[in-house]
Order: C-alpha cells, then structure tokens, then sequence
C-alpha cells in the first residue's frame, strides 16, 4: 500500500463569486419602502402651523420661502437665521436665488409683530412680489 502525499486525493473546490440576485433585489426593495415612508416626514425648515383661509393654489413659480415659528424664530428656506442676519442678507439671498418672489409661512400662533418685521425687512429689500402661505380651509 502506498502512502499519499497530504491533500494529494483531494479536489479543490472552487469558490462561486457570483452575486445573488434575489438577495439584492430584497435589499433595493426594503430600502426603497423605508424611503418612502420616510421622504414626508424629512421636510425641512420649521414647525410652522399655517393659518386657515379660503385661497387659490399659488403658482408653480420659484420662490424663497420665509417661515416664522410661534416662538419668532426666522427660516429661510429652511435654514433657521436670527433676525439680524434675516435683514442682513435677504437682499443678497435673493440675488443668488435669481427670484423676487417671495413667501411667508407664518405660524398661526405668532406674534403680529414679528411677522410685519419679517414684512419690513422684505420690503427695504425692494420686493413687492410677495405671498403669505395658509392651509385650505376645511368645505363643509
């Protein structure tokens, strides 16, 4: 009887480098779902509550967009500006955007006069296009 050499009687396996399909395709689809589930909650800016008015949808056309939180706290498209620096740099903002429309999203719950000071410093700006954002009232 002869004597092998270690490993000699065996065959190598070769590994199978190929990626399975199903498993990927279940991943893009779990992915997908909680994207989608998560894409309304993921609006940006502040917690405005919009008052209630009878109103037309606004037009498609680009604009910035002011919000102002019950507690007075300024958001230019949704990045969240002390009032000093709202005045400061609308004008420039405004500029860079390419528009001179603009719309204010005021909290229900906000103080009168922080919104016309919102008010004030867009018209110093030099825009007259202006929009105020409410929700559409209920029709009963």
């Amino acid at each position: 009887m002869a004597l092998r050499g270690i490993g000699t009687g065996r065959r190598r396996r070769h590994l199978n480098a190929d990626v399975n399909i199903i498993n990927l395709v279940d991943v893009v689809l779990v992915l997908l779902i909680i994207f989608m589930l998560t894409a309304p909650m993921l609006q940006g800016g502040l917690d405005v509550e919009l008052p209630k008015a009878a109103l037309r949808p606004l037009d498609a056309e680009e604009g910035l967009t002011i919000s102002v939180t019950r507690d007075g706290q300024v958001a230019m498209d949704g990045a969240a500006v002390s009032m000093a620096e709202f005045k400061a740099n609308l004008a420039t903002v405004l500029r860079l955007k390419g528009t001179d429309r603009v719309y204010v999203r005021g909290d229900t719950r906000v103080n009168y006069g922080v919104i016309m000071d919102v008010m004030g410093a867009i018209q110093s700006a030099g825009i007259t296009n202006i929009g105020l954002v409410a929700e559409p009232e209920d029709r009963r």
